[in-house]
């Protein structure tokens, strides 16, 4: 069975992109804090960096995500599976290598569909940002929820539960692994 899970990383104060995102500063200003665990980090870190991988059929995105991560993610599209970005507008695919990136606008519904399509019998993993993890969280279509909390205060930003998640999500941790640039929780979304 398919699992759909949830993957993002978030500041202790609940920040998931810093202030003023534009061209420049695509996860806001200081925002790409939130990922030295990725790059930087120590070798639990990068175990916990694979599995976001293993296992994975097909990935969901949000336009922005989309939008600030096209350039960087490289000639092959990091991902190296389907993407599927939920956006309100229209754009033909765009292929990166082994990576797809295809444009839906019929909601997450439709898009979590495709991604399940795509990915066979493997997981499909929603990566956010936050306002797409949110609505999949609200409309009940997460199974697995994994934060990867970051010891620093932001103050202000983009916060990723700035907005209804549902109706008292419960979760149940699973898993965790802490080293000194993470705290990695891994909760199943109870139902």
């Amino acid at each position: 069975m398919v699992t759909v899970i949830a993957e993002i990383s978030v500041s202790a104060d609940g920040i998931v992109a810093g202030p003023d995102t534009s061209a420049e500063h695509r996860l806001g200003k200081g925002g790409d804090l939130l990922h030295e665990w990725l790059f930087d980090g120590t070798e639990a870190d990068g175990e916990v960096a694979a599995k976001l991988f293993e296992g994975t059929g097909a990935f969901v995105v949000g336009r922005t995500m989309f939008d600030v991560g096209i350039d960087v993610w490289g000639d092959d599209g990091t991902f190296e599976k389907p993407v599927f970005v939920v956006t309100n507008r229209p754009h033909d695919p765009v292929v990166k290598g082994p990576t797809t990136f295809t444009f839906v606008t019929e909601g997450i519904e439709s898009a979590l569909a495709q991604a399940k399509a795509a990915a066979g019998a493997d997981n499909v993993v929603v990566m956010g940002g936050g306002t797409t993890l949110r609505q999949f969280l609200s409309a009940g279509l997460v199974d697995e929820l994994r934060l990867h909390v970051v010891p620093l205060l932001f103050g202000h930003g983009v916060r990723l539960f700035d907005g209804p998640a549902g109706e008292h999500v419960r979760l149940e941790r699973t898993a965790v692994s802490e080293t000194p640039n993470a705290t990695h929780l891994t909760f199943r979304v109870l139902r």
